[in-house]
This record gives structure tokens, C-alpha cells and sequence, in this order.
């Protein structure tokens, strides 16, 4: 049976990849990437660099544009249209480019459970792949999340004692702060973190950007004291670079 790996490759260290991805990467045939825009183009560079330093032979990859995704609908409706055509781009990859009893890869970042669509759009695709297709089986390979990253690079623990930690997005954190005394706030484009200074939020901040690769920029403190500079400095590097990928934790004063 086809076999589709999706190998959580950690924020893009090579060094920092597990055992088991290492070896998920040598059973592979092929990898498939999906190409953002040149802006993006980055994010396939720091994977092709993972296959170089860990693969053991030489790799064939497989590019295709990742869908855009629209806004008009609104946030759910358009996530789910997004879905649903790389689900139509997975099913199309799978089909063409892994034989029957071969074995394709997607190289996550982070890892796959968490605020990734990889598996969920992989689940979709089962139903729209080629009518008389054989089947494919999803294999799982963890990978280091940004939240264990964001907690390394600063040297602090994720929770207080005996605390209860919320994981959310920056989009629900701009709606209503969190209760938890300590919150994750993943796929903020600003908007979230700006709302918590706005509403004079009491606590510190730990951020973190690009962690675990050269370009990785830290900063923490009480949010009074240095939210304004992280946005200012996200804002920069943002520019800079063309994309960023960000991740802060927030704990309230007790």
C-alpha cells in the first residue's frame, strides 16, 4: 500500500530533528513541497537543507503552487475552501508521484498536530484522489513545536506550578483575552498582542521568532515594558525577510 509520511522537521535546525524523523526521511521516495511565492521561497530552502544534511542518498522532490486563500467568504468559509483545493493538489501529487507500494513525504514544520492543516487536508484527499486509485496509509513522525522551541531558547518553564497553559491564536487572543493565568498565542499577525497592550493587560511576555535557525531574534519582559518593541522588531524582520514565523507565551502577575 502507498504510505504518505508527514515528518514534523522541528523550527528548521537541522541538528534538531528526532531519530525517527531522520529515518522517515531515508524510507522516502518522494517529497512533496508546496511553493508560497517568492517571498516564501525560504521556507523550501531550510527543508531542501534538512534533506542535505540527514539524507543518506539522493532525493527526488516534487513542487507544486500552493492555493491562496481568501478572505471574502469569511475566516472559516475561506479556510475551508482553502482545504479543500490542496486536498485536491494532495490527492493529485499522491496519485501521480507515489507508487503503489511507494512512499511519500511532507516535511512540517513544527510538528503535525498542532496548528497545521497537513492532516486534515491529507484526510480530505482519501475521498478525491483518482477514481480506481489504490489507497494510502498516513504515517505520523513528531517533530519539536514551537512552544517547547519558544521555552528552550528563554530557558523558563511553559506553565507556573500546578497552572492550567491555553493554546489559542493570536486572532482569538485580539477577540477576548484568555482566563488561563498562562496562554500560547501561535499564527499572531500582530493583532493579538497589540490588542493585550491595548487593554493594559498585567504580565510578562516571552517571544521568540525564526527559533532555532541563524535569524532567530528573542525577546521577553512585562508586556508594559516591551510589547511596542516586540511588534516594532516583528515588523522589521517581517520586511526583511518577507515572511515571519512568531510564538509567544504570556503570563499574567498574580
Amino acid at each position: 500500500m502507498r504510505r504518505v509520511l508527514v515528518i514534523g522537521i522541528g523550527m528548521g535546525d537541522p541538528a534538531a530533528l528526532t531519530l525517527r524523523a531522520v529515518e522517515a526521511i531515508n524510507r522516502a521516495d518522494v517529497f512533496f513541497f508546496l511553493d508560497k511565492g517568492e517571498a516564501a521561497a525560504e521556507l523550501i530552502e531550510l527543508r531542501e537543507a534538512i534533506l542535505r544534511t540527514h539524507r543518506r542518498a539522493p532525493w527526488r522532490s516534487v513542487t507544486a503552487a500552493s492555493p491562496k486563500r481568501s478572505a471574502e467568504s469569511g475566516y472559516r468559509a475561506g479556510v475551508e475552501a482553502w482545504h479543500a483545493a490542496r486536498a485536491e493538489i494532495f490527492a493529485r501529487l499522491i496519485d501521480e508521484e507515489i507508487a503503489p507500494d511507494g512512499v511519500g513525504a511532507f516535511l512540517v514544520w513544527g510538528d503535525p498536530m498542532l496548528y497545521d492543516s497537513t492532516l486534515r487536508v491529507l484526510d480530505t484527499a482519501r475521498s478525491v484522489t483518482a477514481p480506481g486509485a489504490p489507497p494510502f496509509e498516513v504515517e505520523v513522525v513528531p517533530g519539536i513545536c514551537a512552544i517547547q522551541a519558544l521555552c528552550a531558547a528563554h530557558a523558563i518553564p511553559l506553565n507556573g506550578i500546578g497552572e492550567p497553559v491555553e493554546v489559542t491564536t493570536g486572532r482569538r487572543v485580539a477577540g477576548a483575552t484568555p482566563e488561563a493565568p498562562a496562554f500560547v498565542a501561535l499564527l499572531d499577525d500582530g493583532t493579538g498582542l497589540r490588542a493585550l497592550i491595548e487593554r493594559g493587560w498585567a504580565g510578562r511576555v516571552w517571544w521568540g521568532a525564526y527559533l532555532g535557525t541563524p535569524d532567530e531574534v528573542l525577546l521577553a519582559g512585562p508586556l508594559a515594558e516591551v510589547g511596542e518593541a516586540i511588534l516594532a522588531r516583528r515588523a522589521e524582520v517581517r520586511a526583511r525577510k518577507g515572511w515571519v514565523m512568531d510564538v509567544w507565551l504570556a503570563r499574567a502577575d498574580v
